[in-house]
């Protein structure tokens, strides 16, 4: 795989203080580790690591996205794709464990999100159920803060 493209993009965005935002399948996570960790900023891994809620917390690919998580403070995971990786669909309640586990994992750099507009959905979601679900993974008020103000206007350098 040729990621020269990808390692440009990153040499002209480090230092203006941005971040990358990627897009990963779940059994990848483990191939692109090394390189994630040898990034000069901060990357964001959209939709929990695409991981299947199915399949739960232990599957290899999430367990590799939390080791990540764990060992790189410039990981950022964004909990969003519920509805993506949830096989019920509303509750979400299989995802909401996965939700759950990476809120627990790194409180300090997680990043809410719907996805609206839910592209390449053919079942849409209602976002007020999506919004609904946070406390069932976010249940302290201080935690929700985190996930929906704090970290993001951290990651994206808004001032309060």
């Amino acid at each position: 795989m040729d990621l020269s493209s990808f390692h440009a993009i990153v040499a002209r965005v480090a230092p203006l203080g941005w971040h990358v935002d990627l897009y990963l399948e779940p059994d990848s996570v483990a191939d692109f580790a090394p390189m994630l960790t040898g990034l000069p900023l901060p990357y964001v891994i959209d939709h929990m690591g695409t991981a299947i809620a199915a399949k739960g917390v232990d599957q290899s690919g999430f367990t590799a996205l939390l080791d990540l998580l764990r060992a790189d403070e410039k990981c950022w995971v964004k909990v969003t794709g519920l509805e993506r990786s949830s096989a019920t669909g509303a509750p979400f309640d299989d995802a909401v464990k996965l939700a759950a586990k990476l809120v627990q994992t790194a409180p300090d750099r997680v990043l809410w999100g719907t996805d609206w507009p839910h592209p390449n959905l053919t079942r849409m979601p209602n976002d007020a159920d999506l919004v609904d679900v946070i406390p069932r993974y976010a249940p302290d008020p201080a935690l929700r803060a985190k996930l929906l103000v704090d970290n993001p206007s951290r990651l994206f350098r808004f001032e309060l």
